[in-house]
């Protein structure tokens, strides 16, 4: 890897950058946007597969989820039919709503990381950075409280880990949506995968102005073929532009690998040292 790009990344790292862009990666020529996840398993993009988890190491370590994609490490985002209107990566018809990735799980990754193959209609990624927010004191108070429960979301459903959160107290335990030191405060948000307990009129209502304070402060990036994005998953929520899927071989494909500054955060909770939640 180029020493520029290194000590990019490392002063990224340093600095808790909420969001950065590493442009002009080299592509190989590419086989069609494949229709879903499982038509790219057989190796499909491996070097451009390769080349992320490279430029991600500086970051933290990689790692993947057994009810994701197989239990690979890279996953492919594209559109698949029938998929169109869910709340997952694969829809294309309905905007995917910004959120924490994998923010029902204590070991989310630090950073979500996606490497563009191909973007011909410009799909434009969202997110909202936790400090361009000018929340009022009230607001961020409630939400400070542990009074939220953060639910997992489809793309773990029938998931082990998933189910056994949902049966175990870090599942069924309420935490807060703002959390760590004052001066630089965390995120976890998904406003699909987020509820509060029965009768908290106060926590709900706090919920949705914040919903609400996130889609006025919504930015957006198209990204270019070659281009990579690296969010930092504590500091800023992501979404996508809804758009209209060809399912021709040209719609948009990105490859998505998830980082964790700690590996050991993932061994201390397993029964097993693998990188790959189960």
């Amino acid at each position: 890897m180029p020493e520029r790009v290194r000590e990019f990344l490392g002063q990224v790292r340093a600095d808790e950058a909420p969001v950065s862009v590493i442009s002009g990666l080299p592509l190989q020529t590419l086989p069609p946007t494949p229709l879903d996840w499982t038509a790219a398993a057989a190796g499909v993009g491996r070097r451009e597969e390769l080349l992320l988890v490279l430029c991600g190491l500086p970051l933290g370590e990689p790692f993947g989820w057994a009810a994701q994609q197989g239990g690979r490490l890279v996953h492919d985002v594209c559109p698949s039919p029938a998929m169109e209107r869910s709340l997952t990566s694969a829809c294309s018809a309905l905007p995917l709503s910004l959120h924490t990735e994998d923010g029902f799980h204590p070991c989310r990754g630090d950073y979500v990381s996606l490497l563009c193959l191909r973007n011909p209609d410009a799909v434009r990624t969202t997110f909202v950075r936790l400090g361009s927010l000018g929340l009022p004191e009230k607001l961020q108070k409630i939400l400070q409280d542990s009074r939220f429960r953060f639910l997992p979301d489809d793309a773990h459903v029938g998931g082990a880990c998933a189910e056994r959160l949902r049966a175990g107290p870090d599942g069924t335990g309420l935490d807060p949506i703002i959390f760590g030191p004052p001066e630089h405060p965390y995120l976890r948000f998904d406003a699909d995968f987020t509820a509060v307990e029965d009768g908290d009129d106060e926590a709900a209502a706090a919920m949705a102005e914040l919903d609400e304070q996130l889609s006025a402060a919504t930015e957006s990036i198209a990204l270019a073929p070659g281009d990579l994005l690296f969010i930092d998953n504590y500091q800023v929520v992501h979404g996508r532009a809804p758009f209209r899927a060809r399912y021709d071989g040209t719609d948009r494909w990105l490859k998505r690998l998830n980082l964790i500054r700690d590996l050991r955060r993932i061994y201390a909770t397993a029964d097993t040292r693998s990188r790959i939640i189960r």
